[in-house]
């Protein structure tokens, strides 16, 4: 049986500080009904635990992974029971026992075989090949019959004029994202269900739509012809249609990665966390996306204004932009920005890859030396006197407050409505915005 974990290093696991507080009320025996713990293979941990509903929840823990599980409907992970049955364990409250009890043991035993399966590949290699293919053909198909759909669905909003569409609400595009997710073109379908927000956004919001509709032309055209395009343009179409990809056969790009800047946004309850990089040596920039459940933290790994010697793989595009990161060779340390260049430097740059790929919506950028200068809208300024404005939403008050009116390096996040910045480097510090 592995030594007891101390509380502290029980109440480490837990998610959040409200699931620490739950766990705390329940590391008493009073909830617990047929708790123990066995030196199994794996050593394990469990017990029933009342709940709201008529059944108790049934909760077990890997002492060695560790790993969980629990019945409960609760997303956050370890949950309050688990680390309630940690706690009351760790204090000596939870009698051990020879063997675990059977649902216990069909766990461990699930895992371990799943384990092995990741380990040693199928039995039998040419079935699992040829399953595989007779399933990317079922979707082939089905997706390829849900952009047809989708391509007909554009026809109309076409034919029918722009005009009705501003009053038309929520569910005139939700229906046929709905249709899209059947046809297992994920991403496809999000990018339909955004276009519900166009027709309120203000004035020009007919231009706007019709652009992001010949956007969905565009891929819907391309898939049909992804033979014929070269293989990074036919990468990028698949991906915006909603294929899964992969950075691991791509070849590594190693730099001293500057970290620019961070944004965390929520869209279905899943926070998505995007870290734009600049290769300091090859001036290439990149993305790293991590994403967490509710309840779930976020990688932090990487630190805004700091600069890492490490390898990244790219995932495959016509302009390759997100990508992994899949060695580091040293710590990082923090630093001032280097390179960039002007705006007219900036805008060769973001319309070069747009001629690759034009359903890009963000890029990010570096400005060598900018003025931040407030307005409505905000703006920043190269010292040539070139300019571009920020979102409009955009207020960064803190780096214009540290700059204090000088020229300084700025980092920022392209898209079509503008600049949204994301650090400043005033005396070499970086600033977030």
């Amino acid at each position: 049986m592995p030594e007891r974990w101390s509380a502290d290093q029980v109440l480490a696991l837990a998610p959040d500080s409200s699931s620490a507080k739950a766990a705390r009320s329940l590391a008493a025996p009073t909830p617990w009904t047929g708790a123990g713990c066995a030196d199994s293979d794996p050593p394990s941990l469990w017990g029933l635990c009342r709940g709201s509903g008529k059944k108790p929840y049934q909760t077990c823990v890997d002492l060695a992974a560790p790993a969980y599980r629990c019945t409960c409907p609760s997303r956050k992970f370890p949950c309050k029971h688990a680390l309630g049955l940690l706690l009351l364990w760790s204090s000596g409250g939870v009698p051990e026992a020879d063997e675990p009890p059977d649902w216990v043991a069909e766990w461990n035993a699930s895992r371990a075989a799943r384990k092995v399966r990741r380990e040693t590949g199928p039995a039998d290699p040419e079935k699992a090949a040829a399953g595989a293919a007779r399933r990317a053909a079922q979707r082939g198909a089905r997706v390829a019959a849900g952009l047809d759909e989708l391509d007909r669905w554009l026809a109309d909003q076409v034919r029918h004029g722009l005009a009705g569409i501003e009053h038309a609400g929520y569910g005139h595009w939700d229906t046929m994202a709905a249709r899209l997710v059947d046809a297992q073109a994920p991403a496809l379908a999000g990018m339909v269900r955004r276009l519900a927000a166009v027709p309120v956004s203000g004035e020009g919001w007919a231009g706007r739509l019709l652009e992001e509709l010949a956007l969905l032309r565009l891929i819907t055209t391309g898939y049909g012809r992804c033979d014929t395009l070269p293989a990074p343009l036919a990468a990028a179409v698949r991906s915006r249609v909603g294929f899964p990809a992969t950075a691991e056969d791509s070849p590594p790009v190693r730099d001293r990665w500057q970290v620019l800047g961070m944004r965390d946004s929520t869209e279905d309850k899943v926070t998505t966390r995007r870290v734009w990089l600049r290769g300091a040596d090859t001036g290439r920039p990149a993305l790293v996306l991590s994403f967490a459940a509710p309840g779930q933290a976020l990688d932090a790994g990487l630190v805004v204004g700091t600069t890492l010697d490490a390898e990244l793989r790219f995932f495959p595009g016509a302009a390759p932009l997100r990508a992994v990161v899949s060695a580091r060779h040293d710590r990082a340390v923090a630093a001032d920005a280097r390179g960039g260049g002007t705006v007219d430097a900036v805008l060769a740059e973001v319309a070069a890859a747009l001629a690759a790929e034009p359903w890009i919506e963000s890029w990010p950028v570096l400005l060598a030396a900018a003025v931040l200068v407030a307005g409505d809208p905000w703006h920043v300024v190269d010292p040539a006197g070139a300019a571009l404005p920020l979102v409009p939403d955009a207020q960064p008050w803190r780096p214009l407050a540290a700059a204090g009116g000088h020229p300084c390096a700025v980092a920022a996040e392209w898209t079509p409505h503008g600049l949204r910045p994301l650090t400043a480097w005033p005396g070499g510090k970086a600033v977030p915005a």
